[in-house]
Order: C-alpha cells, then structure tokens, then sequence
C-alpha cells in the first residue's frame, strides 16, 4: 500500500496526465474533428512555414510521449529509494529530467528549420546520412556507456544520490539523451507526429533499457545500417 500511494503522488500524476495528453495528441490527427484538422495542418505543413513555435511544439509532444515511458522504471526506483528514507523530491527529478528534453526538442526543431530552410530535408542524401549516423552511434561507447546507466537505475542513484533530486534529474535526463538522441532524430525522416514512428521507436527504445547486452541495440543499428543502404541504392 506504501507504494501505491507514492504512485498518487503530484508528480507522478502530473507525468500519467503529460503522457495521456501527448499520446492523445498525436492519435487525434486520425480523428475527424476541428481540433484534429488543425493539428493535422500544423503538423503537415512544410516546417519553415509552422515556424519555430509550431516545430517546437511537435518535438516537445514527440519527446514527451516517446520519452516518458522509457524513464518510468527509474522514476520507480527513485521513489522506493526515497520511501525507504523518510525522503521525497520526485517531483524535482522529474522536472530536471523533463528539462533536459525540453532543451533537446529546442535543437532539434532549430536543426530541422535549418534542414528545411536549406531544402535538404526531403532529400534521400538526408535520410541516409541520418540513418548512418543512428546504426553508427548504436555501436558507439558512449551509446554503451550511457544504456548501462539507464539498465541499472538503482546503482545510479546510488553512486549520485548525495547531489539531489534537481541535479540527478539533471543528470538522469542527460544519460537518457546520450542514449537515445539519435534515434529520436529519426524523427525527421520517420516523421514528426507520426504515430507509427513515434510508437516503434518507444518500443525500440524500451527494449534497449528493459534487457541486457548488445542484441537489441546492435539489432537497432543494423536495422538503420540497412535502411540507409536502401536509401542510398535507391539514388544510384
């Protein structure tokens, strides 16, 4: 019962309703109302005609949705770490960690109205040049580094607990980004505010930090290897 009632806490039903309202967002482009055609326009309309808030807007949904679940397991583990100190500050790691996002879905909509603007990011070149750079950093040891953190929530929180709900938010946040920024840039090709996207990569992504050893991310890469290959062989 003692955890049960930590998940009523503010800040976890603040997530569930951050979580309901982006994934509701995204299925009601499907939808035939008012609200869903102007979502749908936003969102289809060549990005340096949505401008900077409008291309925000999309990533901040998209990270928030994608995001989210993939950091429930640690947000968990901090709070039973917390219970069984007399402790809280949920609410402070969540929102450090939902600050790094933020920061990331500023330069990813920035980086795709420069794309736009240069008229690159329709192009093939693009796609494939993005697909290399995922299936390459799923190799990385920096993509390794940062996956073994998000594998063991308990032992980072452990080794960084001294510092504080705010920096380990922080922090959370940043190891988080490390390992999935750039499948989330697939969201330029994948397509921002695509529900079939959006919804393979969370369960990509999901799959990377619920198992163990390099299968599945070595999978991930191979996949976006392959897929450039076939971006690629469709210019020649």
């Amino acid at each position: 019962m003692k955890h049960l009632s930590r998940m009523a806490a503010p800040h976890w039903l603040a997530l569930y309703g951050a979580l309901v309202a982006a994934w509701l967002g995204v299925y009601a482009m499907g939808a035939e109302t008012s609200f869903a055609t102007a979502l749908r326009d936003i969102c289809r309309l060549p990005v340096a005609t949505v401008g900077p808030g409008g291309a925000l807007a999309m990533w901040v949904i998209m990270s928030a949705a994608m995001m989210l679940p993939t950091a429930l397991p640690a947000f968990a583990t901090h709070d039973e770490i917390a219970d069984s100190q007399g402790t809280g500050g949920g609410a402070w790691l969540v929102a450090g960690y939902v600050t790094v996002w933020l920061g990331f879905s500023g330069i990813a909509a920035a980086v795709q109205l420069g794309a736009a603007r240069l008229g690159v990011i329709e192009g093939a070149g693009f796609g494939a040049a993005l697909l290399v750079l995922a299936g390459a950093y799923q190799f990385s040891a920096l993509k390794d580094a940062c996956l073994s953190k998000c594998r063991q929530p308990l032992t980072f929180f452990m080794q960084h607990w001294t510092e504080g709900p705010w920096r380990m938010g922080l922090r959370l946040g940043a190891t988080c980004l490390g390992c999935c920024w750039a499948l989330m840039a697939l969201g330029l090709i994948g397509g921002t505010m695509s529900l079939g996207f959006m919804a393979l990569a969370t369960l990509l992504m999901m799959l990377e930090k619920l198992t163990r050893g390099a299968l599945v991310p070595g999978t991930i890469g191979l996949g976006c290897l392959v897929g450039a290959g076939y971006l690629i062989g469709g210019t020649i």
